[in-house]
């Protein structure tokens, strides 16, 4: 069988520390094996056909505005950031020999539960959670509740504990194929975002610290390298997957340097704060208008918790326009 013979090369083949889908410690509700696919490849495809997963081709990445989408091809969106996430994770997993399609289905999925507008949105939507909206929560969510009109994706233990521990504020996760994926997407939101800011015309290279390009080196694909090949070499043969300290530091400084210049800008600010009021104005619509919103998944949600489903799961143009929709008047008529 096929699946076998993929099952038979991740144990001759892979490291000692990576995670081997016959040892997966399983789904919410168990299911028959597939003839083809390991687990780790069910689950990947899964996220893949998700509706949430097409959604993030029109949700924000770097910044809010014509800026993020420049028209030719070059702008950065959510969808973007998740394949590219992937690529910077797989390029680790195989080097470290661990499991690509395992870290393949995490990357791919990390984002599933992301707001519009970014982390504007998630700021926008916490005042109403009980606790801060967290998109990494939401994600879980997302492929445990909303997808498949409420029976989920049905994801093994180890790709939703890679999704919901992705960013650096939350435990590690518990593979390292999910470190793998988290390491990755912290090289991948530096560099990128330093890159779609001086492609927007935000920066000029010229700005950029001298120590940074020193440290890094002078152009996207070099960043990229120097981090993923400075993750490798710290990783190789341990039972963690993490930076280098001295490049944990650069990376420290670079993000330092990207929230003063880019992320905390007030052109950036002004679009962040009109991205907040037009969130926050479609949950209190929901909230006096609840036969608007769709049929609840679980009949025990209750309504903020529906409502918070709505608009997170809004791409960013549904979202301008349904604000369009409910607060603008119509312009004259003929």
């Amino acid at each position: 069988m096929v699946r076998q013979r993929t099952e038979d090369y991740e144990r001759a083949g892979l490291s000692t520390w990576a995670t081997l889908s016959v040892d997966t410690k399983g789904r919410e509700r168990a299911e028959s094996l597939d003839p083809l696919r390991t687990v780790f490849q069910q689950d990947r495809d899964r996220i893949v056909h998700a509706e949430a997963f097409r959604r993030l081709a029109d949700k924000t990445q770097a910044f809010i505005g014509p800026s993020d989408r420049l028209g030719d091809g070059r702008g950065r969106v959510r969808l973007t950031h998740a394949l590219e996430v992937t690529q910077v994770a797989r390029t680790i997993a195989r080097a470290l020999r661990l499991n690509e399609d395992l870290v393949e289905a995490i990357a791919l999925g990390h984002d599933l539960g992301h707001t519009p507008f970014g982390h504007a949105g998630e700021e926008a939507l916490s005042v109403f959670a009980e606790e801060s909206f967290r998109h990494q929560e939401q994600s879980i969510r997302v492929v445990d509740v909303l997808e498949r009109g409420g029976a989920g994706l049905n994801l093994t233990w180890e790709v939703r504990d890679g999704i919901l521990n992705h960013p650096g504020t939350m435990p590690p996760p518990a593979t390292l194929e999910g470190q793998a994926v988290r390491v990755a997407n912290r090289i991948a939101v530096l560099t990128h975002d330093l890159e779609a800011a001086v492609r927007a015309g935000v920066l000029d290279d010229a700005v950029i610290p001298e120590a940074i390009n020193a440290a890094l080196g002078r152009t996207h694909g070099e960043r990229v390298a120097t981090f993923v090949e400075d993750a490798v070499a710290n990783s190789i043969d341990q039972p963690q997957v993490r930076q280098g300290q001295w490049m944990d530091e650069v990376a420290a400084e670079l993000q330092t340097f990207l929230t003063a210049a880019v992320h905390e800008r007030p052109a950036a600010r002004t679009q962040r704060d009109k991205a907040v009021h037009c969130l926050r104005s479609l949950v209190v619509y929901s909230l006096e208008n609840p036969a608007g919103l769709p049929p609840a998944v679980r009949t025990d949600d209750p309504l903020v918790v529906r409502a918070l489903d709505e608009v997170s799961g809004m791409t960013d143009g549904r979202a301008l326009a349904e604000f369009e929709r409910r607060f603008l008047p119509a312009g004259p008529t003929a």
